[in-house]
């Protein structure tokens, strides 16, 4: 009993010395963690909390409507649904590492590895309606689940490189998005109040597109609006930033379909 005892004494005290290091390396403490929903005005909150007015749910039921139907294939629900491959809450722990592959994949390319490796269909493109259908319906599977990724083993080098562009200044305006989403968070721009960044709204709606799009989508955005070239649509640096934005967003629940300015 008293061995155990230490071992668990151990692993908390490691566990903790591990969550301090990526809460010092996030730049954002636990307790400061707030969702992009805080930040956003109360009709837009209420729109996002409308299952019948949230316009991503149009996305949700294309999506629904694809992962039951056969495309000449068995569907995707006749693997997932009442089997021990049920997808529920499986959103709020992507991106992660691919057995086979060893590479890190999010939810957008665990839908197109499942089509070419179990269904013998070829991939869909990357922010296209079927893809982006298919994701929102999986992701809202997953409302309310906290988030929480593995950045062990293989998946640390992704990680670090996620952490890594997220501090790195770039662009004409020579901005890092730490320096808006931890440095600046809560403060005003141009009318808008400065999130922290984080990606659980996404795939989801944004007013200023007037459409539904992915993460990818938004950090695109992002890094055009700092005048930096935007990484191509499911690029390995983009992942890995969703990875590290995933962990650095560890306990904040799945909103998705979320509704942003």
């Amino acid at each position: 009993m008293r061995l155990a005892g230490a071992l668990a004494l151990a692993c908390l005290t490691a566990c903790g010395q591990a969550d301090d290091a990526y809460a010092k390396q996030s730049g954002l403490a636990p307790e400061d963690l707030k969702s992009g929903y805080d930040f956003l005005q109360a009709e837009t909150q209420a729109l996002q909390d409308d299952d019948f007015a949230n316009p991503g749910f149009l996305w949700v039921d294309k999506g629904d409507a694809l992962f039951h139907a056969s495309e000449g294939a068995p569907s995707c629900a006749s693997c997932h649904d009442g089997t021990d491959q049920d997808l529920t809450r499986a959103a709020a722990h992507y991106p992660k590492v691919d057995d086979l592959s060893g590479r890190l994949v999010n939810l957008e390319g665990r839908i197109n590895l499942c089509r070419e490796r179990h269904q013998d269909l070829p991939s869909l493109e990357y922010e296209s309606e079927a893809l982006l259908g298919l994701t929102a319906y999986v992701a809202s599977l997953a409302r309310g689940e906290p988030m929480s990724v593995d950045v062990s083993g293989d998946a640390e080098k992704y990680y670090e490189a996620g952490r890594d562009y997220f501090f790195l200044r770039k662009g004409q305006f020579n901005l890092a998005c730490s320096q808006c989403h931890n440095d600046n968070w809560g403060k005003n721009l141009r009318g808008d109040t400065i999130s922290q960044g984080h990606g659980t709204a996404f795939p989801g709606y944004r007013l200023e597109w007037q459409d539904f799009g992915s993460l990818h989508r938004r950090l695109r955005d992002c890094d055009a609006g700092i005048r930096a070239e935007p990484l191509p649509y499911g690029s390995d640096t983009y992942t890995a930033v969703e990875l590290y934005l995933a962990k650095r967003a560890e306990g904040l629940p799945m909103e998705s379909p979320g509704v942003r300015r």
